[in-house]
């Protein structure tokens, strides 16, 4: 199949504008009625034709995979954001390291949205295997763009030593994020304090193993 016979999404204003309104119509719908939910009571929804979300989507597999990447973003929106594109002018970057986990995961424990879709991918995936094929296919810089430019640009500047950025990304996300999500998903939650000390320890066990002489 040649590149030109692909068929590509709607673009222009007005094609993002109703992507964006099929994406929150989706969303709502999905933590409602789960992934179950019909295309057509997603198109309904947002207001558009259910030939529209196909040509937008192609699947709702699709669709479900645009939904968590965007949930999956909203924590390192904002505040967590700024931190982390902050780290490459940081003069100690342990200190400011652990400012940035510090924001991201207080986004993380908060948003009680991205939360429940995560523990809905997890109560799905045994009925709709699909589901997770396509999450599967998904590369780790592409949930976690943010983190990997953050930590791609320390290496570039000598702050780092990243051998491979693919495991240096789920390790700092393992290291700072995964607990919360393991507690949540028992519908039960780490207490201040404990978190502050493994965000400070998690960034220690970080930077010795990937720090760089005097770059801490």
């Amino acid at each position: 199949m040649s590149v030109d016979s692909v068929k590509r999404p709607p673009s222009g204003p007005r094609a993002e504008q109703k992507r964006l309104a099929i994406v929150r119509a989706a969303r709502e719908l999905f933590l409602r009625d789960g992934f179950g939910v019909g295309m057509d009571t997603i198109a309904a929804e947002a207001g558009v034709s259910k030939v529209t979300v196909y040509n937008h989507f192609g699947s709702k597999e699709a669709l479900f995979t645009a939904v968590i990447t965007d949930a999956l973003d909203e924590p390192l929106a904002g505040e967590s954001a700024a931190a982390l594109e902050g780290l490459a002018d940081a003069e100690d970057l342990r200190a400011a390291l652990v400012e940035a986990a510090r924001s991201w995961v207080h986004a993380v424990r908060t948003n009680t949205e991205v939360t429940a879709l995560r523990n809905l991918v997890a109560a799905e995936v045994h009925r709709f295997p699909e589901l997770g094929e396509a999450w599967k296919h998904r590369s780790t810089e592409g949930h976690h763009p943010a983190v990997a430019n953050a930590l791609r640009t320390l290496a570039d500047q000598g702050r780092l030593e990243i051998p491979d950025l693919e495991v240096a990304v789920i390790q700092f996300y393992g290291l700072l994020v995964f607990p919360h999500m393991v507690f949540s998903a028992y519908g039960t939650h780490i207490d201040e304090d404990l978190t502050d000390r493994l965000i400070t320890s998690g960034v220690d066990v970080f930077l010795d193993h990937y720090g760089t002489r005097g770059a801490k």
